[in-house]
């Protein structure tokens, strides 16, 4: 039986965005794929009519940029994009950011630390925010970066070596070796705030002034380990994951979570990491917080599949995972809270 589908009424009125966007890859992607960010920013443009769309792209070309995704020190790649978006007319007056997987932690990381232009909205898919416990696998088998890149962390994640090498090895967070991860990680314990020294209040002041705050987490996903980390969950020593409500994190408030308040939302897509269809894009990122004011109003009809198990999936990379050194979390967790979802 056909049922109702919404459809907004905006492609029929000439809904715009309200503000321009800008896109971050994740990792084994690039800029201008287009199957993945090109579609993204086909799916943009064509249910919010001249609005301006940039993907980041680290390096001179798309095979530097997919490379950037493996090799490199995050850390000088958010100071190179700090300086590309700021050489950009057409973002002088903000913009809404939007980051896939690993893409979406470098963008909070943007917004910490320089944030000019501004981001008023930051959208987060299946992003580490909470680091991760394993390192993920290679979507391609012939992909010879991401199998060097997973020779390196065999090394010994935090090493100095692997440190300033290899991307992934930057927000991996071992629950095993916590007092190593925050000697020796170079990224991950100062982005969010867990260093013991010092509190950086320019971190919480710029991320608690963004107008939204939207993570994305898949239902299903057994890429990122665990999913809840794009939430901000995380693991003990004691192998139980903790909801961002109840760690120190949010309660001292070191990055201004708590100060957002309702601005901070929470979300779940179907699937596995980074299965997003097109209608969970439209219904839950375009119309509420992409369009300009007024998105509810909506005619439409079509099937009655209202799960989002639609064929059109935006990005549908399927990944595998692998232990990294000293990594021994697949057992099943023990939840200390189950947060309610916002």
């Amino acid at each position: 039986m056909v049922g109702l589908k919404k459809i907004p009424l905006f492609n029929l009125l000439g809904q715009t965005a309200e503000k321009p966007i800008v896109l971050w890859h994740g990792m084994g992607d690039s800029c201008c794929n287009p199957e993945s960010m090109g579609r993204v920013k086909d799916l943009i443009q064509k249910s919010l009519p001249g609005t301006f769309v940039y993907s980041i792209q680290l390096g001179k070309t798309v095979e530097e940029d997919h490379e950037a995704g493996f090799f490199g020190v995050v850390n000088d790649q958010i100071d190179f994009v700090c300086d590309q978006l700021a050489g950009i007319p057409e973002l002088a007056g903000g913009f809404n950011a939007i980051g896939f997987s690993q893409g979406g932690l470098f963008f909070r990381g943007y917004v910490e630390r320089c944030n000019r232009p501004a981001v008023h909205k930051l959208i987060t898919f299946g992003s580490p925010h909470g680091g991760v416990t394993d390192i993920p696998n290679c979507m391609s088998p012939s992909d010879l970066t991401c199998r060097l890149m997973r020779s390196m962390v065999r090394y010994g994640a935090y090493s100095g070596y692997v440190q300033h090498r290899v991307i992934q090895a930057q927000y991996f967070k071992n629950p095993k070796n916590l007092q190593g991860y925050l000697k020796h990680n170079i990224f991950l314990p100062d982005i969010n705030n867990e260093l013991e020294d010092t509190k950086n209040e320019t971190y919480r002041e710029n991320l608690s002034s963004l107008d939204a705050f939207v993570m994305i987490r898949f239902a299903d996903d057994s890429m990122v380990k665990p999913g809840e980390t794009a939430w901000f969950w995380t693991y003990t020593e004691d192998n139980e994951l903790v909801p961002l409500e109840n760690q120190s994190l949010y309660k001292e408030d070191w990055l201004g979570l708590r100060e957002l308040g309702g601005r901070l939302k929470f979300l779940v897509s179907p699937g596995q990491h980074m299965q997003i269809t097109d209608e969970f894009f439209e219904t839950q990122i375009i119309w509420p917080y992409l369009a300009a004011a007024g998105y509810d109003v909506y005619t439409r009809k079509s099937g009655s599949n209202d799960s989002g198990n639609s064929k059109n999936d935006i990005i549908s990379n399927s990944f595998n995972s692998i232990s990294t050194s000293g990594s021994d979390t697949a057992a099943t967790p023990r939840l200390i809270h189950q947060q309610k979802q916002k």
